[in-house]
């Protein structure tokens, strides 16, 4: 097959990096139930918050890492590559998985608070341990706060084939996405959960966000160039995110949308999530348009101090997002167990957020010794 894809240049883009790392901050924020912190995260000042900026940059990295082991190597090696990166995630789900729901029935049953069962979706685990754990092994069945992990997994699990085709034709394949997308919206497609329902994270319209990170970084952000440098479509785009802001506002304050008509705010209110409205879409577009144009490969504070944490813990993702979802469970439990204060969800949130950091700290260090080898001591001489 003829590759007409554009392949990325070899430098590293510290920019996903660092948005990758405020998703994960976001999606930790954002995961205590009540948290206040959550206010500083972008889910409350649009459409989209961390989980669209999450998948999109996955979907933008998979194809950085990949497209070239795949032209270089051919389409087995690529998707051996991608696969062993699928089982690696999966593992990883796993594992949280059940310290996960071991840590809920654990602390729920020994500390007397036995709503926690049923708020983190894992009261059935009495009732039927090895149904549970079955659907869970099988993605099926997710407790609380455990859906981006296997939505990850299956969006990856499909990008060999996807990728190997989007190198020959990046915008037929564009193209296909955004019809599924469409059509998965209008018929109502989903995969099924245990033990009722469909997945809280629809993967026929989610895979649009993850496809748009790939194409783009195939040669689809160089095409669309001009369009970015556009004067009109900055002005649009700003216009957009104030408009999202006041939406998205006006639904969380109460009174706040008392201006505006009622069949306006319920356009947007609740927000779907589920399915990845269009306007989520749009308004992460617009998000991406000005960070393109404000904020260039060779931003300055890219390598400031400040932002040093935030690019640590977006090129330690999987495992900074793993520790990420199990702390916020420990946090609401601290709060639970102590206080709810402002003082004391800034102290939680601070806390998870450090530790967040230091795994992810500790994990780039210790990658560097995975391929060392140690020196075969030296023979004596008789």
């Amino acid at each position: 097959m003829r590759i007409r894809a554009d392949l990325p240049p070899p430098a590293r883009d510290l920019r996903l990096d660092l948005f990758r790392g405020v998703a994960n901050w976001a999606i930790f924020l954002g995961h205590i139930p009540n948290n206040a912190m959550a206010w500083i995260t972008i889910k409350n000042y649009g459409f989209s918050d961390g989980a669209d900026l999450f998948v999109f940059i996955s979907g933008y990295t998979a194809a950085l890492v990949y497209a070239k082991i795949m032209v270089d190597n051919g389409f087995i090696v690529g998707a051996t590559r991608l696969f062993r990166r699928v089982w690696q995630l999966y593992v990883a789900h796993v594992f949280l998985f059940v310290v996960y729901l071991a840590s809920v029935h654990y602390f729920a049953h020994n500390f007397d608070i036995p709503h926690l069962m049923d708020q983190f979706n894992v009261a059935g685990l009495m009732d039927r341990p090895v149904e549970i754990l079955t659907h869970g092994l099988v993605l099926t069945f997710k407790p609380l706060n455990l859906d981006v992990l296997p939505l990850y997994i299956v969006l990856m699990a499909s990008f060999p084939l996807v990728l190997r085709l989007m190198l020959g034709y990046p915008d037929w394949i564009m193209s296909g996405s955004v019809l599924l997308y469409f059509l998965a919206r209008q018929f109502h497609w989903n995969l099924p959960s245990y033990p009722s329902g469909d997945w809280y994270f629809n993967p026929f319209t989610w895979q649009l966000l993850f496809v748009l990170g790939g194409w783009l970084a195939l040669g689809g952000a160089a095409r669309l160039a001009p369009i970015v440098r556009s004067r009109l479509v900055l002005v649009l785009s700003g216009a957009y995110l104030v408009f999202a802001l006041v939406m998205t506002v006006s639904g969380l304050i109460p009174g706040a949308g008392a201006i505006f008509p009622r069949w306006l705010l319920d356009l947007f209110n609740p927000n779907d999530k589920t399915n990845l409205a269009p306007y989520r879409v749009l308004d992460l577009a617009a998000l991406a348009l000005l960070v393109v144009r404000f904020l260039p490969m060779d931003w300055p504070g890219l390598k400031s101090r400040i932002a040093a944490p935030l690019i640590k813990c977006g090129q330690q993702s999987l495992e900074v997002f793993c520790v990420g979802v199990f702390l916020s469970f420990i946090a609401h439990f601290v709060l639970e167990m102590t206080s709810e204060t402002l003082l004391s969800q800034f102290l939680v949130s601070a806390a998870g957020l450090a530790i967040m950091t230091a795994v992810a700290y500790y994990r780039s260090w210790s990658k560097q010794f995975e391929t060392f080898r140690l020196k075969a001591p030296a023979k004596r001489s008789s």
